[in-house]
């Protein structure tokens, strides 16, 4: 089996593993690592496609000997890099963001169960 089918492969257990994580489970910090795990599948994803042309960066090599002739070498697509940091730098805001309003609602109930929330705002709704 082709070593890059096989990566897909188990990118795709991961994105899978991190979506019924995402449906499945009650406590809102299991879900928030459920998107973690599913993000960074992605990432890894796209680290994969822009391996597929070669492996090495495309930046600037080191000058040749007068007269020596370079081979050309495989080099990785610049593109799906930089989606890669965007993506990365985004993830961890978005991740932070949400840690953060997790730890103001453990205060409210600290099981972090979705029922209760919602047994919360049935409540509220009720008292108008």
């Amino acid at each position: 089996m082709d070593p890059f089918r096989l990566l897909e492969l188990l990118i795709l257990v991961a994105v899978l593993v991190g979506f019924v994580g995402l449906l499945l489970r009650r406590n809102l910090f299991l879900k928030v690592l459920a998107m973690d795990v599913m993000g960074s599948a992605v990432v890894a994803l796209f680290v994969l496609v822009a391996a597929r042309a070669g492996l090495r960066s495309p930046i600037l090599a080191a000058p040749l000997a007068p007269g020596a002739v370079a081979a050309p070498l495989p080099m990785a697509d610049p593109i799906p890099q930089a989606v890669i940091l965007t993506a990365i730098v985004i993830g961890l805001s978005i991740q932070a963001l949400l840690l953060v309003v997790i730890t103001r609602l453990a205060r409210v109930d600290p099981s972090l169960d979705l029922a209760s929330f919602d047994a919360g705002r049935l409540d509220a709704g009720e008292r108008r």
